[in-house]
């Protein structure tokens, strides 16, 4: 049996007033159940029980797991990869208004097959990308002619050498949560910034899909933000938070994951109109968006 992590306190705040929210599946690999706790101090979500940073790689060997497969296999995989195609160039000009940067030094971490730093590099940009999967590395290197760094680099890179630090959600899969913040403001130049896109489960498409929400994605993600907890683990490293910019198109994904996890199928008219639904509860406020892109600076 693989060892695994049951946390006893928050690991973004320490508290120990914790207690379980609800139970989740794993709907992409395993079909196996984890618990999911919140923090009753800083409303992190985090899953339980799940396996350590050195037994987790099986949870992501699947052909649906798009990050690392670039797989366009069904409707909802080819619709993914369009909207990707729409946003890439939208992240790039969020970083270059953002950073007042344009060809500077980016690192982006967890850079999955790679389509994001090709993006970046092809706009003049100098770019380290860091991936812990070699198939993924792989096909990186094969689909979009990136070379991309295995992830173990991360402490070596040097301080204060990067504009822009990117972590397309990334955060809420990183066993060493603590550690991690602390090397990402290491790397960060003074005026640099940091841009962390996570899943909200405080969104309204999270609300309508409860325990069958598709951004619960456990084991993989070990952590489900709120906006609160994301601003707690931000002024606990001593950075600021900037900005929160909306990720439209993920409430669409989300809702189409999550309306096939529940009913067996997709409901297409169903999860556009959730999708949709969400977004306009966001219109008013950024913090209900189904994902949200935290921009961060020290």
């Amino acid at each position: 049996m693989a060892p695994f992590i049951r946390y006893t306190h928050c690991p973004v705040c320490g508290s120990a007033d914790i207690k379980q929210a609800l139970v989740a599946k794993d709907y992409t690999v395993s079909g196996e159940t984890f618990p999911i706790a919140i923090c009753n101090v800083c409303t992190l979500q985090f899953t339980q029980d799940v396996p350590d940073a050195a037994s987790v790689s099986p949870y992501y060997k699947s052909e649906n797991y798009i990050s690392h497969t670039n797989t366009s296999k069904g409707l909802i995989n080819r619709l993914y990869q369009w909207v990707r195609k729409r946003t890439l160039k939208q992240k790039r000009k969020l970083i270059e208004k953002a950073t007042g940067v344009t060809g500077g030094q980016l690192l982006d971490v967890g850079s999955g097959t790679g389509a994001f730093v090709k993006e970046m590099k092809q706009q003049g940009w100098t770019v380290t990308g860091l991936e812990p999967d070699a198939d993924a590395r792989k096909v990186s290197l094969e689909v979009n002619g990136v070379e991309l760094t295995d992830i173990s680099q991360f402490y070596q890179l040097p301080a204060a050498a990067y504009d822009a630090i990117t972590l397309w959600h990334v955060l809420e899969h990183v066993h060493e949560l603590q550690a991690y913040m602390a090397q990402l403001k290491k790397l960060l130049k003074e005026k640099g910034r940091l841009f962390i896109a996570v899943p909200n489960y405080t969104s309204k498409d999270a609300d309508i899909y409860k325990e069958f929400w598709a951004a619960y994605d456990v084991p993989r993600h070990l952590y489900h933000f709120s906006p609160q907890s994301i601003q707690v683990l931000v002024e606990k490293h001593g950075l600021k938070l900037y900005q929160h910019i909306p990720m439209w198109y993920d409430s669409f994904y989300i809702s189409m994951l999550s309306s096939k996890y529940k009913n067996g199928k997709t409901n297409l008219v169903a999860s556009f109109f959730n999708g949709l639904r969400s977004n306009l509860k966001a219109t008013g406020d950024v913090k209900r968006c189904s994902s949200v892109i935290y921009v961060i600076g020290k």
